[in-house]
C-alpha cells in the first residue's frame, strides 16, 4: 500500500520520499482532533447536564485541552521514521514535550482541587491557595529536573544527588518562597487572619477587607475602595489588628468623651432638685440617693448650713447617673459587655465624661448612627443639669470679647 502510494506521488518527489513522516502526521492530527471534539465538546456538554458542581470544575476545558494535547505525541511516538541517531533525539524531544504537558495537566488539576476545596465552608477563608501553590512548586522543579534528564538522557536521580552541592543556590533563589510559605503555615496554626477579615497594618497603610490570600502576597481591599497587595511574610512582620473578635462578639466598642467646664459643676439646690426629679429615668435613683445621704449626715449629725458638711448631691453625680440610665434603656447598647461610664482625669480641655460601652451591631454606618445619637442627646441636655462643655474659644466668641471691650454691647 506505501509502495502504491509513493508510485503515485513520483511526480512530486519530496511528497513521495517523506509520505510515511507526513502520514504520521496526519493520523497525529487527526487524533487530536477526534480526542478534542470528544473531551472538550462531548464531555464537556455531558458534565454541564450534571447536578454536581464537582464534575464541572475536575473536567473544565483546560483539563481537556491539555490532555488532548498528549494524544498526538503519543500516536508520534509509536513510529520510528529517522535514523537511530535522529531518532534518540526526536524520542527526547517527544518525552520532553509529553512531561510538560503532564505538568500542565497536574497544574490544571490542582487549581481544579483548589477550587473544590473552597466550596466547602470550613475551608473557605483558609489560605488553602498557598499550600496549593507550594505542591506546584513542587510540581514544577520536579518537572524541569524530568525534562533536563530526558533531553540530557541523564538519570533523574543521579540529578537530585546533584542538588546538593547547588542546596546553597537553590536556597538563594527559593529564599522568598520558603519564607512566603513559613509566614503561610504560621497565619494558618495560629488562625491569624483568613479571606473577609477586617485588619489594619499602620506602618503599610493598610485598613480594609482581606480579598485574597496567596503564598508570596495578600491582597486587602481598604476602606476608601483601594487595593493594597502586600507580602505574606509582611504580616508576621509587622504589628496588625485583626477586628474578627469584635465582629464574632456581635458589638463594636463606643469610646468616647464629653468634656464639661469644671466651673460649672456645683451641689444640688432645692430648685434643680424639683426640677431634676420630673426626668423620670432619674426619679428612683434620686430618691434613693436622697434617702442614702440623710441616713449619712443624720448618723453624724452634720450642721446642714454649711454645705461642705456631711454628703451632697453634685449636678455631675446625677449627670452620670442619667448617662447610664439613658444608656440601659437603649435598645443598641449591648447589656452582655462592659458598661461604663467613667470621670477621667480633668485636663487643659476640662472634665472628661467617658462612655465606654458596645453597640449591639458591627455594621459600620448603623455604629456610627447609634454613636452619633448618643452624643446628640447627651451634650443636648448638659444644660438641664447646670453644665457647660468644654469649648476653646471661636472667632465667635473673640468677636464677641472685642464688642464687649469697645463698649458696643
Amino acid at each position: 500500500m506505501l509502495e502504491k502510494i509513493q508510485e503515485w506521488l513520483k511526480p512530486a518527489p519530496f511528497l513521495a520520499d517523506n509520505v510515511e513522516f507526513l502520514g504520521v502526521l496526519v493520523l497525529a492530527f487527526v487524533g487530536y482532533f477526534i480526542t478534542k471534539k470528544i473531551l472538550i465538546v462531548y464531555l464537556s456538554k455531558f458534565v454541564k447536564k450534571t447536578k454536581s458542581k464537582f464534575d464541572d470544575i475536575l473536567l473544565n476545558e483546560k483539563i481537556l485541552r491539555r490532555l488532548s494535547y498528549i494524544v498526538p505525541l503519543l500516536i508520534i511516538q509509536q513510529f520510528h521514521l529517522f535514523p537511530k541517531d535522529f531518532e534518540i533525539i526526536i524520542d527526547h524531544i517527544l518525552g520532553a514535550l509529553m512531561a510538560l504537558m503532564i505538568i500542565l495537566v497536574i497544574n490544571a488539576l490542582l487549581d481544579a482541587f483548589t477550587e473544590i476545596i473552597l466550596l466547602f465552608e470550613k475551608f473557605k477563608h483558609r489560605p488553602i491557595k498557598s499550600y496549593v501553590q507550594v505542591v506546584k512548586i513542587i510540581v514544577i522543579a520536579f518537572g524541569v529536573l524530568m525534562i533536563f534528564g530526558i533531553l540530557t538522557g541523564q538519570n533523574l536521580w543521579s540529578l537530585f544527588a546533584g542538588l546538593g552541592a547547588l542546596s546553597a543556590v537553590l536556597l538563594l533563589i527559593f529564599k522568598d518562597t520558603i519564607l512566603a510559605f513559613v509566614a503561610s503555615i504560621q497565619i494558618a496554626s495560629y488562625d491569624l487572619v483568613k479571606v473577609g477579615d477586617w485588619i489594619e497594618v499602620p506602618k503599610l497603610g493598610v485598613d480594609g477587607d482581606i480579598m485574597d490570600i496567596s503564598l508570596h502576597t495578600i491582597k486587602i481591599r481598604n476602606f476608601d475602595k483601594t487595593i493594597t497587595v502586600i507580602p505574606t511574610i509582611a504580616l508576621i512582620q509587622n504589628a496588625f489588628k485583626n477586628w474578627r473578635g469584635m465582629i464574632e462578639m456581635g458589638g463594636r466598642r463606643i469610646k468616647r468623651s464629653i468634656f464639661l467646664d469644671m466651673d460649672s459643676v456645683k451641689f444640688i439646690d432645692k430648685e434643680m432638685m424639683g426640677k431634676l426629679k420630673k426626668i423620670k429615668i432619674l426619679s428612683g435613683y434620686i430618691e434613693k440617693k436622697e434617702k442614702e445621704i440623710e441616713e449619712y449626715n443624720k448618723k453624724l449629725d452634720v450642721d446642714g448650713s454649711v454645705v461642705v458638711n456631711g454628703r451632697r448631691m453634685t449636678n455631675l453625680g446625677v449627670f452620670r447617673a442619667y448617662m447610664k440610665e439613658y444608656l440601659k434603656n437603649r435598645e443598641d447598647i449591648h447589656k452582655g459587655l462592659t458598661f461604663l461610664v467613667r470621670q477621667l482625669p480633668p485636663g487643659p480641655n476640662g472634665l472628661p465624661i467617658e462612655i465606654y460601652v458596645f453597640a449591639t451591631t458591627t455594621a459600620w454606618v448603623d455604629y456610627e448612627e447609634i454613636q452619633a445619637d448618643i452624643f446628640d442627646h447627651l451634650i443636648s441636655v448638659t444644660r438641664e443639669f447646670g453644665l457647660n462643655i468644654f469649648q476653646n474659644p471661636a472667632g465667635a466668641d473673640i468677636k464677641h470679647l472685642a464688642a464687649i471691650g469697645k463698649g458696643k454691647l
